[in-house]
């Protein structure tokens, strides 16, 4: 009967909940491997390409905390408002028989709304890496023809080399 490898004790539907667990926890794969697993990350990354369901259970429990993180960067990115408790100090007066008034503290909470302003470095990311055509620090100039060309830009080129060649002749010769 021939033996199982420990990986493949990592298999079982509780042992890949536990995975999916940490991954949704935020722990990385190194960390998995050898906190929780007790192996080296070199182990874990053969075991991530010879037991698929042990990748999988990792994007299953990382997707949800990846969507939560980008949702909290485009809100961040973009500025938002937050109800926060605050909490104001309440001064009351009481008048006592046959001596006077006295006066008492206490603090009560007020909902206040706060506006959290946008983050520019959020907002330089967002747009360098969704439309880098235009927000690219360093704008790519395409070096050579798309080889797809049917040879249109190729002779708009060459009259255009033309027609610039036939005035700077026209200038030397005046």
């Amino acid at each position: 009967m021939a033996r199982k490898s420990q990986g493949e004790n990592w298999t079982t539907e509780d042992a890949l909940l536990c995975i999916e667990g940490w991954a949704r926890e935020g722990l990385s794969d190194k960390q998995i491997a050898k906190d929780k697993i007790g192996i080296c990350e070199n182990t874990f990354i053969a075991w991530k390409k010879n037991y698929p369901a042990i990748d999988e259970a990792l994007k299953k429990g990382k997707a949800p905390v990846d969507f939560k993180v980008e949702n909290q960067a485009l809100k961040s990115a973009l500025g938002y408002f937050v109800t926060v408790k605050k909490p104001i100090k309440v001064k009351t007066k009481k008048q006592l028989k046959d001596k006077g008034t006295i006066e008492e503290e206490h603090i009560e909470y007020v909902d206040e709304q706060i506006y959290i302003p946008p983050v520019p470095a959020l907002i330089i990311y967002w747009l360098k890496n969704r439309k880098p055509g235009t927000w690219s620090d360093k704008p790519v100039v395409p070096t050579k023809l798309d080889t797809n060309d049917d040879g249109f830009l190729k002779a708009i080129e060459g009259k255009a080399m033309e027609v610039w060649n036939d005035e700077v002749l026209d200038d030397e010769s005046e």
